[in-house]
């Protein structure tokens, strides 16, 4: 059974720090690349940041670049999120995917993330 499980989200103040994590079980953990999304109060699901599966590439939403910073542990089947300077706007639930070509989408729970003075 596939499992991504994050965790690390909680309440922070505007211009702190959290650090979101996902384990994954049950797949070849090496063979997709990762990627959190997050989804706000009344919106859609957007891309935050994704990492190929070497650890290799990563890329970023623009509202994001040079806050957020995606990595990855092929050996702990850890993919992390490290987020700095939040603002209110990044209110959101995050959620972590894995995309393989050959075997398709997975996807967490979500972890809530609330920034808030």
């Amino acid at each position: 059974q596939v499992q991504l499980v994050e965790s690390g989200g909680g309440l922070v103040q505007p211009g702190g720090s959290l650090i979101l994590s996902c384990v994954a079980s049950g797949i070849p953990f090496d063979y997709y690349a990762m990627s959190w999304y997050r989804q706000a109060p009344g919106k859609g699901r957007e891309l935050v940041a994704g990492i190929t599966s070497t650890g290799g590439s990563a890329n970023y939403a623009e509202s994001v670049l040079g806050r957020f910073t995606i990595s990855r542990d092929n050996h702990k089947n850890t993919v992390l999120l490290q987020m700095s300077k939040l603002k209110p706007d990044d209110t959101a639930v995050y959620y972590c995917r894995a995309d393989s070509e050959d075997t398709g989408t997975y996807w967490g729970r979500g972890a809530q993330v609330t920034v808030s003075s």
